[in-house]
């Protein structure tokens, strides 16, 4: 195979391009989900405190500000409290938000690598001369929101023009992570227009085009733990979590697509007791549940769900 020298690098291998911004198309990084640092503030004040993410008194502060509940009338999961605001901050060009996700001097300190989500990758194109806000931009947003809502789908064309117009008029390369690629997706098929004045090239990781079933499902029934050991104390407990998944939209939008050619069909497997008319009989049985199917299961273990 031949070698083939990094595009910000000579043939020498050296940075020869170091700050010649016209010689480098602007990138921008759009983060999946949990992947932004979220805010609160009340909507009377200016003051803001991070409650995600966050190492300590972070199961108290995603209780109080980041649960939510969905509102069918307006297509937005909202607070709990009306007088409470998420907000992203906008700090670095937007690389701020999706860098290191829980910026305090114990995580530095400890150097916990598990919030540091686009921190290498910005110090790679850094390195490599690109210039925050000139040739670098990030895109942090409320991922608990659907893909296609205003809020989500307005604030990155936003974006791209800011950083096509910070650029001298070049257009841009994406950069995007997991449930990230479904958003530009979206934005791609509602402002098709914009994605081709603003958008050279699009790169995406680990995008669930055709949805996540295994880690959705286990998601909406039994929550989802980010962080294992130890450090888990510390951490959003996986049963705070799931309050919060079952009420975003977000989440429904990456279940499998039932449509699609699975080389294996997904399916949800659930031991349950036998009904009887004995009392004392405890055995179980195993049932399954296809992508249709295990809709009727969703509908049945959520339907319940209260704060």
């Amino acid at each position: 195979m031949d070698w083939i020298p990094c595009p910000c690098w000579g043939t020498n291998g050296h940075d020869e391009n170091a700050g010649e911004v016209a010689d480098r198309d602007p990138v921008l990084l759009v983060s999946g989900i949990g992947g932004s640092i979220l805010h609160s503030k009340k909507k009377d004040s200016k003051s803001q405190i991070r409650v995600w993410v966050r190492i300590f008194l972070a199961n108290l502060a995603f209780k109080q500000s980041v649960w939510s509940l969905y509102n069918p009338k307006t297509g937005y999961t909202e607070p709990l409290d009306e007088n409470i605001e998420i907000v992203i901050p906008g700090d670095d060009h937007g690389l701020y938000a999706i860098d290191i996700l829980d910026p305090s001097w114990f995580v530095k300190l400890f150097h916990l690598t598990e919030v540091y989500h686009f921190h290498d990758m910005i110090e790679m194109l850094v390195g490599c001369g690109y210039k925050k806000g000139t040739t670098l931009f990030g895109y942090g947003y409320d991922f608990r929101q659907s893909n296609r809502i205003d809020l989500l789908i307005l604030g990155l064309k936003k974006k791209l023009e800011t950083a096509y117009k910070c650029s001298g008029g070049r257009k841009i390369t994406i950069i995007s992570h997991s449930m990230g690629g479904l958003m530009v997706s979206c934005f791609m098929c509602l402002h098709p227009e914009a994605f081709s004045k603003y958008v050279s090239k699009w790169i995406t990781i680990a995008t669930p085009f055709q949805g996540a079933p295994g880690c959705i499902n286990d998601s909406l029934l039994t929550g989802v733990q980010f962080v294992e050991g130890l450090e888990s104390f510390f951490f959003v407990s996986r049963w705070t979590m799931h309050q919060l998944l079952v009420e975003c939209p977000s989440i429904y939008e990456m279940m499998g697509n039932p449509n699609f050619k699975w080389k294996k069909q997904p399916e949800i497997r659930v031991w349950r007791k036998k009904i009887s008319e004995n009392d004392d009989d405890t055995s179980a049985e195993l049932e399954s549940f296809g992508l249709i199917e295990s809709i009727d299961l969703f509908n049945s273990a959520l339907k319940n769900n209260e704060v």
